[in-house]
């Protein structure tokens, strides 16, 4: 399941739903000259599109259902076995909704990035489209971070703004969000491939932002 040697990063993408950021990472690494290739996806839900989306693509996929394992732990190892089978040098969360416990990331620190749909360290957690608008703020948008133990805590590689417009409602300023995810998270993950972000000492390194 490693697949063809390439000299590209090998990533695995964990997923708990429709993956369009999926889909987006899938596009990017289609192009010849991106530096990664996405080696297999996770998810901890059966059924869900994209798993579909991983099929087209002809990319290994998995289900490990989180349901299936006595602990957090568990169910953590039973993925990181798989990842480590296939090969996968670097992982993407997208919209995987299952907090990874601390042994989890700190086995993978520096290796390990996710997408949230806010301008962190602003409107972490959940529901937050409802915390934007609830704030009254003028500006949303979205962060690829490195993963750490503490939740949407790790430091950013890539955010983008988008505005927040009077009458907005979760569902328009998701949709806006959503399309800056999906421009964003293939251009952190080149960063990451190509050696020009590094996570050192808690921190991120950008070393070439041209």
């Amino acid at each position: 399941m490693g697949g063809k040697v390439t000299g590209k990063l090998k990533v695995g993408v964990l997923i708990s739903g429709r993956g369009s950021n999926l889909q987006a990472l899938i596009d990017a690494c289609a192009e010849r000259d991106f530096p990664a290739e996405i080696v297999l996806v996770i998810s901890n839900v059966a059924g869900v599109y994209g798993l579909e989306r991983a099929k087209k693509a002809r990319i290994p996929a998995l289900v490990i259902p989180h349901g299936n394992y006595p602990s957090r732990e568990a169910f953590d190892d039973a993925m990181d076995d798989a990842l480590r089978a296939a090969g996968v040098e670097f992982i993407c969360l997208a919209g995987f909704m299952r907090l990874l416990g601390a042994k989890f990331a700190r086995g993978w620190e520096g290796k390990l990035v996710n997408i949230h749909p806010s301008l962190l360290p602003a409107f972490k957690g959940v529901r937050v489209h409802e915390q934007v608008l609830d704030a009254g703020v003028a500006m949303s948008g979205a962060t690829v971070h490195f993963v750490i133990p503490e939740l949407d805590s790790g430091p950013a590689i890539v955010q983008a703004e988008v505005p927040v417009h009077p009458g907005d409602t979760v569902e328009t300023l998701a949709a806006r969000v959503l399309k800056q995810e999906h421009v964003i998270y293939p251009i952190a993950l080149r960063m990451v491939a190509e050696g020009r972000v590094k996570y050192e000492n808690g921190r991120v390194v950008i070393r070439d932002r041209a």
